[in-house]
């Protein structure tokens, strides 16, 4: 995928997928330890023991609708191919966390892309749930909590044209 913000939809959606109602989504960029990690936790269903062995098997997946299963290998190829690495914690009932990390000037890293687009298909995809995101840079940090912003309009739908004005003018901060 030529931008990471791809591979955060792709997990946070297999999260949906499994049930999810809560999805959390980190960006850390450390320049001075040359570190980036991105982190998509999930509150689904969790991935079941004898699924989690095979799960970055590219050739394998638990859907119907196809016989392969590249997202999460994909994921991790790109982590490894850049000097980091990927970990999968999975608690069966309690969700899911994908943690990947890259060596952050590596010249093989793919920028991470547009996630305001990201984040803004994740929220109308899945409007009843909540999505949090924080990234934090040099340039400082960044939080957007969709269950904050109901609240703060006094729990109007995310669809709602106010909100969603709001939301537009709060991914205005993301920086791509």
């Amino acid at each position: 995928m030529k931008e990471l913000a791809l591979h955060i939809l792709d997990v946070a959606e297999n999260g949906i997928t499994a049930g999810a109602d809560r999805i959390c989504i980190t960006v850390e960029e450390d320049r001075t330890e040359n570190r980036m990690e991105i982190s998509i936790a999930d509150n689904g269903r969790g991935v079941p023991e004898d699924v989690m062995k095979r799960i970055t098997d590219p050739f394998y997946t638990t859907r119907t609708t196809r016989r392969v299963g590249l997202g999460l290998s994909l994921f991790e190829d790109t982590a490894r191919r850049c000097g980091g690495s990927m970990t999968i914690d999975s608690e069966p009932g309690q969700g899911t966390r994908v943690t990947a990390t890259f060596v952050h000037d590596h010249i093989d890293r793919p920028p991470l892309g547009d996630m305001a687009g990201t984040l803004m298909t994740l929220i109308y995809s899945n409007p009843e749930g909540d999505l949090v995101y924080r990234s934090h840079s040099g340039d400082g940090e960044i939080v957007i909590d969709t269950k904050q912003v109901r609240k703060q309009f006094n729990n109007r739908p995310i669809t709602d044209p106010d909100v969603f004005r709001h939301l537009m003018k709060q991914m205005e901060q993301i920086k791509t």
